[in-house]
């Protein structure tokens, strides 16, 4: 719950539902699918997956346009509707304090993000669905039980009623309940289905720490039962000293046999857990895995080359990527574009140089910033030409959307370009 509500649509039911009575406890939870929704409309920039299509003129549903509406009425304010928000919640239900971190600074502005994704999908079922089944199953992690959702929706529409009461009515408020009941429900579903076959968190001992420059680490830790994951996934990693403080971090290799899991840190200015995953964990301290997430992932059914770009530490997953396709003993092409400031940037080239040393399908191409005076989307353009590749782009949220666009203008069409949400890793570097 500490993520705060997300996109939604149409409930389940065709009757009004009551506004936040107890959502009802699925089953039985691992058969239940999540509720119809409308057509997709134009895809956002989160979540991205890969067999993603879209109508590119939709109609938008009466509830979409009241939503989307009252989020351009709270928008100016979004502080204030953040503030009062948690304000709110934790008056009327302080019995849900304990499962929100100590310091509050990051989580508010969650808040505004995931509401901005809800009106961006309102009418989006596949990022839709897939979006809310992926947060009620990290929710776990939290505490977070069926009880605690309606507490949250009856403070988001306090607190949107609040701020936006020049166009608030019984029509908009209606719209919020029926959208809310919804997400409600489908994260509840998911929640119970995932606790049948996994834990809400695991435990992972730190049994190596190399420190490649002095602020990345590469980090290596044991889990204490099996962890299954795709090469090209993340996970969410809370640190002993700072509880309830997750971020997301990309794994750095694909399954590993001795189920050793890696992780490349750079610790970023005020950042708590990378400062303290880089300058203050070592081999014995136990850390907090949650469920691994993200659809950058290789189609192991085409033969389709691969362009790889990845900017500093996001070369972690591109690497794992890397192995994935050499553990399938497949020979499609395999091209890596390795962005970095500096040579000193660099911390992981001799890894990628090896493996392209081992495999004749693989090229990887530095380029650093300083040197060439280009960034990593310019330097793509004069290679290719790229119309038989998928792309996977991992970095800085700005190396994302200007790689996008370089893709999409190199004629890689947008359901062949495949990244994490642009929105969690602005988060994830903390």
């Amino acid at each position: 719950m500490p993520e705060p509500p997300a996109p939604f649509d149409r409930p389940r039911s065709p009757e009004p539902a009551e506004p936040f009575e107890k959502p009802r406890s699925p089953e039985p939870p691992v058969s239940r699918q999540a509720p119809p929704l409308p057509e997709p409309g134009p895809s956002g920039p989160e979540p991205r997956s890969p067999a993603q299509r879209f109508d590119p003129t939709p109609q938008a549903s009466p509830d979409a346009v009241l939503i989307r509406r009252t989020m351009a009425e709270v928008g100016p304010v979004a502080d204030k509707v953040t503030s009062y928000f948690y304000a709110l919640l934790f008056v009327r239900h302080p019995d849900l304090r304990p499962l929100f971190p100590a310091a509050m600074d990051t989580q508010r502005d969650r808040l505004l993000k995931a509401l901005l994704t809800a009106a961006e999908h309102i009418d989006n079922t596949p990022v839709l669905v897939d979006y809310l089944q992926n947060l009620g199953r990290g929710h776990r992690k939290y505490g977070t039980r069926p009880e605690h959702y309606p507490a949250v929706g009856e403070c988001l529409i306090g607190s949107l009623s609040r701020f936006a009461s020049a166009i608030w009515d019984a029509e908009t408020e209606a719209a919020w309940v029926r959208a809310y009941t919804t997400i409600s429900q489908v994260m509840i579903d998911a929640a119970a289905a995932d606790e049948l076959r996994a834990p809400a968190w695991w435990y992972a001992e730190v049994v190596a720490h190399d420190l490649r420059t002095p602020d990345i680490a590469v980090i290596t830790v044991r889990p204490d039962q099996p962890y299954p994951f795709l090469a090209g996934q993340y996970t969410s990693l809370e640190t002993p000293w700072w509880p309830r403080i997750w971020r997301h971090y990309s794994f750095a290799s694909a399954p590993r046999s001795d189920g050793l899991l890696s992780f490349h840190v750079k610790a970023v200015p005020a950042g708590w857990v990378s400062n303290a995953l880089v300058h203050r964990a070592r081999p014995g301290d136990i850390i907090r895995l949650g469920p691994p997430a993200g659809s950058m992932t290789v189609d192991h059914t085409t033969d389709s080359g691969l362009l790889c770009l990845g900017g500093g530490t996001g070369i972690a997953p591109i690497k794992a990527l890397v192995e994935d396709v050499a553990e399938h003993g497949e020979r499609r092409p395999v091209e890596v574009f390795y962005g970095a400031r500096t040579d000193h940037d660099l911390y992981d080239i001799d890894t990628m140089l090896r493996l392209q040393q081992s495999h004749p399908w693989l090229a990887v191409r530095p380029v650093i910033d300083q040197r060439a005076h280009l960034h990593l989307p310019d330097a793509v353009r004069e290679y290719g030409p790229w119309n038989e590749y998928d792309a996977y782009l991992s970095g800085p949220p700005g190396m994302i959307r200007s790689g996008v666009d370089a893709l999409r203008a190199a004629g890689i069409p947008s359901d062949r370009i495949r990244h994490d949400s642009v929105e969690e890793l602005v988060a994830a570097g903390d």
